[in-house]
């Protein structure tokens, strides 16, 4: 049996695994990321967590093969490099040169959203497939690419930030600096805000009552919620919502065409009154108008383990597989 450690490496935690052949998670660590701190330190724990997982795993260092690493920010897999990290204060680190100093093990390094879609492929909702884009649907809205069972990432290692693409013109502002941005439309974030536009417009709404009469308490399972009690403006939020989704992945489709499309984030625990409608309105907009001929639309089935997984097995990207 062969066995691989996956490092999640976030903003708040740190999530480890150790992965078997079976893509299967058998034992786990687990650290609070010290933010800003030095990023030998924040290595330390990544390595920490490593052990706690071998540990956990009841197996040896001896035995794994690899150790993978799915890092925020703009990672490049050949130098080892997190570039930019903002949310850890990261700027032109070395990390695999940092990790290799505390383990003996090859070091691979992956931008954390390319690593979930990686894992979605090769162990969740596209498995066995060879080209996918994953879209997730958080705070923000996240993206990978796999083409041919490779991670795709430009030729600068800054691709794939389907978020920030253009859906809007001169719409609203993202965190990036720019308007119109997809993830200003389809981030959980998005849907909030359009959910208090929607509960100013009517103070009848049970939205209201749902959130006690403010709009502080306002998340992404408000609208739908207040859909399901038969709620005209809670059913408006979420058809608007749905339409920019299906909007944003129908141009997404159009122009990578992949064999599936993968959407995760916790909005998508919907389920299918999500995805059914997501499906009915994006196929008509993509170039070839043939949903049997299309990209499949899919729900991500490894939630938070994804990034640990797609961490874990980045070394079969160089292999026949």
């Amino acid at each position: 049996m062969k066995y691989y450690i996956g490092i999640d490496l976030g903003g708040t935690n740190i999530a480890t695994g150790v992965v078997d052949e079976n893509y299967q998670i058998i034992g786990r660590g687990h650290a609070k990321t010290k933010v800003f701190h030095p990023a030998e330190e924040i290595a330390d724990d990544m390595i920490a967590t490593a052990h706690q997982a071998v540990a956990d795993a009841g197996i040896t260092l001896d035995e794994v093969e690899w150790v993978g690493v799915g890092s925020p920010g703009t990672a490049n897999p050949e130098t080892g490099m997190i570039g930019l990290a903002n949310n850890l204060g990261f700027h032109d680190v070395p990390l695999r040169k940092i990790l290799s100093e505390r383990i003996d093990k090859p070091i691979h390094i992956e931008n954390d959203a390319n690593a979930a879609a990686y894992g979605e492929l090769m162990a969740g909702a596209a498995k066995g497939l060879r080209s996918m884009v994953m879209v997730t649907l958080g705070t923000g809205v996240g993206g990978g690419i796999v083409i041919d069972g490779r991670i795709f990432s430009g030729f600068n290692y800054k691709g794939g930030e389907l978020g920030h693409v253009g859906l809007v013109k001169d719409g609203v502002p993202c965190t990036c600096g720019r308007r119109g941005c997809i993830e200003s439309y389809c981030s959980a974030t998005a849907l909030i805000r359009i959910t208090r536009e929607m509960m100013q417009l009517d103070l009848t709404s049970k939205m209201w009552e749902i959130t006690g009469g403010s709009l502080d308490p306002v998340n992404g399972r408000t609208a739908f919620d207040a859909m399901r009690m038969g709620d005209k403006a809670g059913a408006a939020v979420v058809d608007q919502y749905i339409d920019n989704i299906a909007n944003a992945i129908s141009g997404i489709i159009s122009l990578i065409q992949p064999e599936a499309l993968v959407i995760g984030g916790g909005i998508c625990k919907e389920g299918e009154p999500f995805f059914a409608p997501i499906r009915e309105r994006a196929y008509p907009q993509t170039f070839n108008h043939d949903p049997n001929n299309c990209a499949a639309i899919l729900q991500a089935k490894l939630g938070n383990d994804a990034g640990i997984i797609g961490a874990a097995l980045l070394g079969k990207q160089f292999q026949h597989i």
